[in-house]
């Protein structure tokens, strides 16, 4: 990574044989504060997130990702997420894991609804929904942009995305969305100011604290 090195959550990612997807959220170790994984949405919408270590991640000028695989490496990398449906919920009712796990809806036996299964689309309506689960390394958490950002008296914004120091992987500033409570565009709020993750980004600073924080400009690095 670069110096001082920008990962906006949204951001284009390229892996070294062409365009591969963005950011769509990132995964930090909550006790070291410290960047462990970006999770990459692939621009084709029915290809599963992939977990990506910040081992094989460059930055480039104006937020752009570079991963140092191709794109068949990428997509070998492990899931960032699963589709589940919950046994014994309303509709699967006496099916077991692997026969309500898959798209679209089965019935015992392999037969799709409405292929002699016996299951009519009103029927259909009344089962149970898939769910999806994060698939991150035990005992740490994702940041999504938009999160809430909470200053010790209340709701002060949104995530944007991260700064991180590139020889540690350290989070050393949380980007605040444009928008937030104070009109500004580009706030960076040190990591010191931080007590959790978990729910949202914790803050020690008040919504006045944070309103007297120097302007940022999100495209260029911190120095």
């Amino acid at each position: 990574m670069t110096e001082s090195a920008q990962i906006t959550i949204g951001a284009e990612v390229s892996c070294t044989d062409g365009v591969c997807g963005e950011v769509s959220r990132v995964v930090v170790d909550p006790v070291a504060k410290a960047l462990t994984h970006l999770v990459v949405k692939p621009q084709y919408e029915q290809t599963i997130s992939r977990l990506v270590p910040l081992e094989i991640v460059d930055t480039k000028a104006a937020g752009q990702i570079q991963l140092r695989c191709t794109w068949a490496e990428f997509d070998k990398l492990p899931a960032a997420e699963e589709t589940q449906f919950m046994p014994g919920t309303a509709g699967y009712a006496g099916f077991v894991a692997a026969e309500v796990h898959f798209l679209p809806y089965y019935v015992r036996g392999g037969s799709p609804i409405g292929v002699g299964s016996g299951i009519d689309a009103d029927m259909a309506e009344n089962l149970s929904q898939p769910v999806s689960v994060d698939m991150v390394p035990l005992g740490e958490v994702s940041v999504r942009r938009g999160d809430h950002v909470h200053a010790s008296d209340g709701d002060i914004g949104r995530v944007q995305g991260l700064v991180i120091d590139p020889g540690s992987h350290h989070v050393t500033h949380v980007l605040l969305q444009e928008g937030h409570v104070f009109g500004r565009k580009e706030v960076a709020i040190p990591i010191g100011a931080v007590t959790g993750v978990a729910d949202g980004i914790q803050l020690t600073l008040s919504k006045r604290e944070v309103e007297d924080l120097p302007a940022v400009d999100i495209d260029h690095p911190i120095g």
